[in-house]
């Protein structure tokens, strides 16, 4: 009696179940891959941004302590008016410059400006997926000078003028990622 045994051995292709998994795990990947990719420029270009502004915080201290030194605390206003681009010592690669009444179109996107009229600096967002904008609604987050005062607290001095208590470089309006 003759047996026969049968062996079954690879023939180094791919089974149609094994081709349909990789076509499977690479669609996910393709359709999550370029989800997540946009989110990282997004917040590298949140954090570009945050970077600068925090450069004209640090020179408008800057500014203020200069003017103080040299005695004239009332030119303090002239920081509200003044472009904070001037106050760096090296401009950012993508500021446009100074225009006359500015809209989202007048620069390419991710770049700064600063508003002649409003003397407002501004950044034209690039990447606002995720981007909640002010009451204007749009694409861009303005920014300005604004100097505190208080009025003196002690009785003896309740006729002099008010006291400079802080100047602080930040946004028109409030602003948001979700």
């Amino acid at each position: 009696m003759n047996i026969r045994t049968t062996s079954f051995t690879s023939e180094g292709g791919f089974s149609l179940l094994e081709l349909i998994v990789s076509i499977s795990i690479l669609a996910v990947m393709a359709s999550v891959i370029p989800a997540k990719v946009e989110n990282y420029q997004e917040q590298a270009e949140r954090t570009a941004m945050v970077g600068v502004v925090g450069a004209i915080q640090t020179s408008l201290t800057m500014q203020y302590g200069r003017i103080l030194t040299r005695g004239r605390p009332s030119d303090v206003e002239v920081l509200k008016t003044d472009n904070p681009m001037r106050w760096l010592q090296q401009k950012p690669t993508n500021y446009a410059g100074e225009f006359d009444d500015p809209t989202p179109l007048t620069v390419e996107p991710g770049n700064w400006m600063f508003d002649r009229e409003s003397r407002d600096l501004i950044y034209v967002l690039k990447r606002a997926k995720s981007f909640k904008p002010g009451t204007d609604g749009k694409q861009w987050i303005r920014y300005h000078v604004v100097v505190y005062y208080e009025p003196s607290r002690l009785p003896s001095l309740q006729d002099a003028p008010p006291e400079l208590t802080g100047i602080l470089f930040e946004p028109v309006e409030p602003y948001s990622w979700f």
